[in-house]
Formats: C-alpha cells, structure tokens, sequence
C-alpha cells in the first residue's frame, strides 16, 4: 500500500510515482538472508579462489601448524584418526595389465628406496605427504630422475616437499605464460611450471650474506596434492581452516577456566584491626600498615591452632565455582569435530554419549568422507602420477617390455563393528547376487586374486596333508564318505 508520500508524488508525476512503487516491490525479496536489512557483509565477496588464498592461505596454515602442535583434540583428529582411517598402513598397488607379476614384483623392491630423503619407504612418503595435505593444504611431490650408476629397482626417487618452497611471491608473466603465486600456467590454463626456492624459507641453517632464490621446475616433475573445494581452484586450504578461531577461543576459555580453579582453591583472610603484633609483617606496602600499606601476613597452615590479637576483623574470601564448564567444552568440542569431519569420539576418546548404533551411524558416514578422499583425491592426484612416473622410469630404463600403465589400488581395510553381523550380511548380499566375493575383499582392503591364490595354496596342502575332511567335519558336523564306504545312513528299499 502506497504511503502518502508516494501518492503525493504520483498526483504531480505518475511515472516518478510509479518508480518509487516498483523500487519498493524490489525490497521485498524471496530470500531474506539477500535483503539490504540485513547487516552481514560477506569480506571479500565475489573474490575467486585463488584471490582468497593469496590473502588468507599463509596465515591459515601457519595457525593450523600451531593447533596441531599444541591442541591436543586437534593432534588426535589427524595423528589418530584422518591419517590412520585414510593411510593406514598403506595404500596397496597392483598392477594389472602386461607383465603385471614382474611389474609388482618390481615396485615392491622399489618401495623400499622410493623415498630420496632415505628415512622410510614409499608407504611412510604417502602418509607424510596426506598429513601434510591436511594439516597445512597442500604438498608438493617432487620426481626425481637417477642415475643407472645409483643401482635403484628403477631410477626414480621420490621427495615430499612442504608447500613453503613454493615461491608464492613470484607473480606475473614468463615467455608468454601467467605466474600466479609461483605456479606458472600456458595461455590454455595448464599448468606448466613450479618457482620453487632453492632453500626452505623457513630454514635457520642459511650462509650469512646468501640470499635464497627461486627457480623454474617443469611441471612434469611436480605433484601437487591438494583438495579442491572450488572450480579453478590452483592452491589448497588446510582441513583446519573453518575451527581455528572457534579452537583459539576455546583454548581461550580453557585458560581462563584453569586460572579459575587456581583460586577456587585456595582460601584467603583479609584481616582488619591492628596487624602490628602478627608475623611476617608486610612484603609489599607499608610494613606496619600505617597509611593503608597491604601485609602480607603469612600463610594459614593445615590443622593449626593460631591466636589472634584481640579486635582484629576477619574477613574470608571463597570463590564460589562456576557452573556450566563441562558441557560448554563438550559442545565447542561436538562443534570442532563436525567441522573437521571426525567423530567426536576419535578426537576425544569419550564413548560415555554414545550407544551401538549412533556410534555406527557416525563410523558410516565418516567412513564414506574417508573413502571420498581416497579415490578422488589421493588416487587420481598423488598415487596414479607415481605409478605412472614408475612405469616411465623402468620402461626406459629397460626393466619392463611395456610401458602398461593399467594399475589397481587397494585402500586399507576398516576393522568391524560388529564382525557376526556384517559378515551375514556381506554373505546374503554375495547369495543374492547384489554383490561379489572379490568385491566385498576389496571393500576391506585385500586384494582379491592374492586372496583366492592363497586359498587355492591352503585347500591343495591340505589334501596333500589329508587333513581337508577333518577340518570340513569341523565346520559342518558331519563327514563326507565316499560311495561304498560304509555310510551311516540305511540303504533305501
């Protein structure tokens, strides 16, 4: 309805008039949270990916470091939960195209010196490489090409490099290409180079006078592992990211609390009157309390019978407790983990909130993020380009016949909740046709032909041994008897 300003504009200028209607309509918008009323200003607002990260990504992960280092909620998230759940004890490789034994055979040698830095193998590599995906965004996996005369299963060694090394100072133009925060792109938008700094920044053991300086590495010797939350998204954002605040003020609080307790327990006496004849007169003040000087007077020992000077005031201060803590923690805690993507118990290790099945509700879903990450991050961004870069390496270096790069992963196996239950179900789903024996192997993380190659080995040592029909007597209860033999059963007339 039209209010008396409007009408009064509208009798001298009907267009003017009906302007004015049509800009009030506009204000009554579909989605509130768009309505100029509302205060929140997004920061930054319509800025791109690599914008926010530019501004925002060095900060972020110099904080998530700290919470990892000193939260132990936080600690427990990726050193107890993310990297065991996701890692494991590794990430098996299979090849299964040409020469696919001799391919195997070949990489499980080359794991063991994978690693240039010669502290752990190639599974040990990958686990530090995700934790340091999650903890500070992003990593880098440099490829490096060795020698015949280094005497390696294949010349190729693997280094993990923190993201520090990439120089994110260096942006603008090379040879016709964009740099934008050390990562160098072609005019089609491929990324064709790194600007990594000779030296971690970060490192203290630097010659005096030498200044660190970055140079261009092709992009075909970097991997660059991170998890991409937007399209066109070229850098990646630690896990952390959306609790550090919310973590910082609760360690805030936590602090706060401690300080509290300190004098919860302690009681203290404000005495007034004359104080002179007491002990330990006054260690701050006027020792003798002439001109409202504060004495310290001495501490109040356990199970004394002290005396008083007649006309002394007592006055005593008992802090009272506050209460409310525990269930405020345990909320900013529910709130942490949500937000990280790790139950509340992995992080905490408290079960006293949870039955059987809220507990295996949450294991499934966080399960199904695990297993997200595996097979369209780590997969296609990490573990395929080193089985790749492998192939390579051995092709030209004569140890294979066929660069055949057709590879399987297997993912580390989840333990069972309910171990009767689950396999039941597994086994109707097997007799029902809805699923297979090889996929339910790879669900738990074996491989299936390796599985059914050591059954197929048990079941002929067994009838070499003779001891097959004893342990089927033992499964079903009965013993098969061949024809003839004397079969309990009566003969049919």
């Amino acid at each position: 309805m039209a209010n008396p300003i409007d009408r009064l504009v509208s009798w001298f200028n009907p267009q003017a008039g009906l302007a004015r209607h049509r800009a009030r309509q506009n204000l009554k918008r579909a989605y509130e949270a768009a309505s100029p009323r509302d205060g929140w200003r997004p920061r930054r607002a319509g800025a791109s990916a690599n914008a926010d990260h530019q501004a925002d990504g060095k900060i972020l992960r110099a904080k998530a470091r700290a919470l990892v280092q000193n939260v132990p909620y936080i600690a427990a998230a990726l050193d107890e939960a993310l990297v065991p759940d996701t890692i494991g004890t590794g990430i098996m490789v299979r090849a299964t195209g040409a020469e696919a034994e001799k391919t195997n055979a070949l990489f499980e040698e080359w794991a063991k010196v994978a690693n240039a830095d010669g502290r752990m193998d190639y599974h040990g590599l990958i686990k530090v490489a995700y934790a340091a995906m999650e903890q500070d965004g992003e990593v880098l996996v440099r490829l490096r090409p060795r020698r015949p005369s280094d005497n390696l299963p294949v010349p190729l060694q693997l280094q993990v490099l923190e993201i520090d090394w990439l120089d994110d100072t260096r942006t603008g133009s090379y040879n016709g290409n964009t740099i934008i925060q050390g990562i160098e792109y072609d005019q089609l938008g491929k990324v064709a180079a790194y600007w990594l700094w000779d030296q971690h920044p970060g490192d203290v053991v630097l010659v005096r006078g030498r200044k660190i300086q970055s140079s261009r590495v092709q992009a075909q010797s970097i991997i660059h592992l991170f998890n991409p939350k937007r399209p066109g998204q070229g850098r990646g954002f630690t896990r952390f990211a959306p609790v550090i605040a919310r973590t910082r003020d609760t360690q805030t609080y936590e602090d706060a609390e401690i300080g509290r307790k300190n004098l919860e327990a302690r009681l203290s006496v404000l005495a007034s009157g004359d104080t002179s004849g007491l002990e330990h007169p006054a260690a701050s003040g006027n020792p003798t309390g002439a001109g409202g000087g504060v004495q310290d007077l001495g501490e109040l020992g356990g199970g004394n019978i002290i005396g008083m000077a007649a006309g002394l005031n007592f006055t005593v201060v008992e802090p009272k407790a506050a209460p409310g803590y525990v269930d405020y923690i345990k909320l900013q805690l529910h709130i942490i983990s949500a937000a990280i993507g790790v139950p509340y118990e992995a992080i905490t290790g408290d079960m006293s909130e949870v039955n059987f099945s809220s507990a295996r509700v949450r294991l499934l879903a966080y399960r199904r993020s695990v297993q997200q990450v595996q097979w369209l991050v780590l997969v296609p961004m990490l573990l395929r380009p080193i089985y790749e870069a492998f192939i390579d390496a051995a092709y030209l270096a004569g140890k294979i016949r066929t660069p055949d790069k057709a590879v399987d992963f297997s993912m580390p196996k989840w333990d069972y909740v309910n171990p009767e239950q689950e396999v039941k179900a597994d086994t109707a789903e097997i007799a029902a046709g809805l699923s297979t024996p090889s996929e339910k192997l790879r669900q738990r993380g074996y491989d299936p032909d390796t599985v059914y190659n050591e059954l197929a080995s048990d079941l002929k040592k067994f009838k070499e041994l003779g001891i097959l029909e004893t342990l089927l007597f033992m499964q079903r209860g009965n013993m098969p008897t061949a024809p003839g033999s004397g079969d309990a059963s009566p003969p049919e007339k």
